[in-house]
């Protein structure tokens, strides 16, 4: 399967042994005296195990002030990157650092300050940044040469330089924020020559050999912007200067257009490589929302790119590559886009003390602990049922039983996936569709015995006589106290989800959580004819669930929609004809032809507390325990299964 996908290919001098590129990705798993350590090695290690090609890893030239990525501008690094390049490339990886200053430089005998070329406000840090002078330019172009130095005697492949993000280069070449007047603004020539400076540098520092690429943002993604036109010549520029690869990028991180998200098409951004590849003849690394094998092979046989950068796919699934080679789709973890992983690295201000901070990922907790063999089999087989077939019980059962336990799962409904099958409904949802059948055909293989159709009895279970029970009944919809709440137009979330009720007319959903949000945006999508919608919401924020980073995109999505959102307005009760609230203080009336009720779920303690005679053991995961988020509930079954 996916005969271009993995075949070979030339990057100068090197054989990369497919088309597969790891993305470079700040992980924040690094020392905290940003040293490459055991954590950082066995995160890669992994992912060269389960067949990438390539692997961009980034590292810092400069001193950042903060742990997050590992850094290379001392040769004390050194010890550490030579064995994460000989663990990598034991694994037939090739391997690339790249090298990245975000926007952050702690010049020698200072504190770390935000720079830019220009003082123009940052908007992603609310931050105006000192301009650099013409001699601290020199600076980094010389920290640049030297840390590719030492990147190819630790062992790395070749090296790639970051113009990208809305990062400190990026920010040279964009005319958004390089207002400079002498020769390092302007014109493109003078905005593109500390690149070519950088490039220029590390050739005469660590070998004209040494392949140099640049992961190039080529559509900036923001009004008045870098765009894919001047890009083509930037590009030209670049493979004149010796650059041996173009990795595409596109997007600032605080572009008003999403890169990553679940209603972004896989593949939407390939038209920018294959734009790209019109202009050079080095090979052309095409990345955002590739996140199959099947995408990737259309990419490559189409001819928009030579390869093809996937980066939260591998967060997702270390054997992504391998699975897909060997033909086992339904063994890879699917990634949701979800964007938890970015959130997670952009909402850490550095490390906590004495807590390790880092890179997470919903729908695979294992990241970041991949060296602590979590499955390993146990001595010590016990009898273990699970009580709750939503992706906490399915991911605690998998995990038991690989770990070599006697699991049974037993499921009230006729289906596995608890709310998993109510989450995947609304529009661009389908992801999670795939994760709910990846969970249960997992858990098939690891040997699970399911039971549908089970009410599990307390006393019941009791007679199986267990070792131990894991109570993931999941929880209820919440349903408030309002006056009117029982009338006839008044309808949950689920109900409209599933099909079961039709809304008419004006519709009011009370609640803006994701539910409400995601209910709004289907309600849209499958009755195109409903005159309005109105979400309600007692916080001052909508969807505060959400991950930072997607959040805007989908309140952004459903404004252009229409959606009216209201915030700080508390229901006081459902009328025959709509809905009286209190908004900012003040009484209000909001007509509703039908009311959604979307407030979440509750759990239920009394239902747990009947169970706690049935085992010796007993644990109780997911919406059972607290109703949360789908990372929530992964991460406790996988938790609870490893540790039985």
């Amino acid at each position: 399967m996916f005969e271009a996908l993995f075949s070979p290919i030339n990057i100068a001098q090197i054989e990369v042994p497919n088309r597969i590129v790891m993305s470079p990705m700040t992980t924040g798993f690094c020392e905290t005296d940003e040293t490459v350590g055991d954590r950082f090695i066995h995160f890669y290690a992994e992912r060269a195990k389960g067949g990438a090609g390539l692997i961009l890893i980034p590292f810092s030239p400069v001193s950042m002030g903060a742990a997050v990525e590992p850094g290379l501008y001392e040769d004390r690094f050194l010890p550490g990157v030579q064995k994460l390049n000989a663990a990598l490339h034991a694994f037939g990886a090739k391997t690339a650092c790249q090298l990245i200053i975000t926007y952050f430089v702690a010049f020698p005998g200072r504190h770390p300050e935000v720079v830019a070329p220009s003082a123009v406000m940052n908007q992603l840090l609310r931050i105006v940044p000192r301009e650099l002078t013409r001699e601290e330019i020199g600076f980094l172009v010389k920290a640049y040469a030297q840390a590719a130095a030492r990147a190819r005697l630790g062992g790395f492949d070749a090296v790639e330089i970051l113009v990208g993000a809305g990062y400190l280069l990026n920010r040279f070449l964009s005319p958004l924020s390089n207002k400079r007047e002498d020769d390092y603004g302007g014109t493109l020539e003078n905005r593109m020559r500390i690149i070519l400076e950088i490039i220029a540098a590390v050739k005469e520092a660590a070998g004209r050999d040494f392949p140099v690429g640049v992961r190039l943002n080529v559509e900036e993604q923001m009004p008045g912007g870098h765009t894919i036109k001047e890009s083509k010549e930037v590009a030209r520029i670049l493979e004149e200067a010796g650059c041996a690869f173009i990795n595409v990028y596109t997007g600032w991180h605080e572009s008003p257009v999403p890169t990553v998200a679940p209603f972004l098409p896989k593949g939407a951004f390939a038209h920018l490589a294959a734009e790209i590849k019109t202009a050079v003849n080095i090979p052309v690394i095409a990345s955002n929302r590739i996140n199959d094998a099947y995408t990737g092979e259309r990419i490559i046989t189409g001819g928009q790119a030579d390869l093809v950068g996937m980066g939260r796919a591998l967060l997702a699934d270390p054997f992504l590559p391998a699975k897909s080679r060997e033909g086992k789709i339904r063994e890879i973890t699917p990634c949701l886009a979800c964007s938890h992983c970015l959130s997670a690295i952009m909402g850490s201000s550095g490390r906590k003390e004495g807590q390790p901070v880092g890179v997470i990922c919903a729908v695979n907790p294992a990241v970041g602990k991949e060296g602590l063999d979590l499955l390993r089999k146990t001595e010590k087989p016990k009898k273990v049922f699970v009580v709750g077939g939503g992706p906490a019980g399915l991911v605690a059962a998998w995990a038991a039983a690989l770990r070599g336990h006697e699991v049974t799962l037993l499921e009230k409904e006729e289906g596995l996936g608890g709310w998993l099958r109510i989450a995947c409904l609304p529009p661009h949802k389908e992801a999670l569709n795939t994760l709910m059948e990846h969970l249960i055909y997992r858990a098939e293989k690891a040997g699970v015995t399911f039971r549908l159709r089970s009410e599990s009895r307390p006393e019941d279970l009791k007679k199986e006589r267990p070792e131990v029970l894991v109570l993931a009944t999941g929880a209820l919809p919440l349903i408030p106290p309002f006056p009117g709440v029982d009338q006839g137009h008044v309808v949950s979330a689920v109900e409209v989800l599933e099909g079961k009720r039709v809304p008419r007319g004006q519709v009011v959903i009370v609640g803006g959580g994701l539910v409400g949000c995601e209910t709004a945006d289907f309600i849209l999508e499958k009755f195109p004819d409903i005159p309005s919608v109105t979400i309600l919401e007692m916080l001052k924020k909508m969807a505060v669930n959400l991950p930072a980073s997607y959040r805007p995109f989908l309140l952004s999505r459903l404004r252009q929609r229409g959606i009216r959102m209201e915030t700080e307005t508390r229901v006081e009760k459902i009328a025959s004809r709509g809905v009286e609230v209190v908004r900012n203080g003040e009484s209000a009336f909001i007509p509703a032809d039908t009311v959604v009720l979307a407030l979440g779920l509750k759990a239920d303690p009394e239902k747990i507390r009947s169970f706690q005679e049935v085992a010796p053991a007993i644990h109780t995961i997911g919406d059972a325990l607290e109703p949360r988020m789908l990372k929530d509930a992964i991460a406790e079954g996988f938790a609870v299964g490893c540790g039985l």
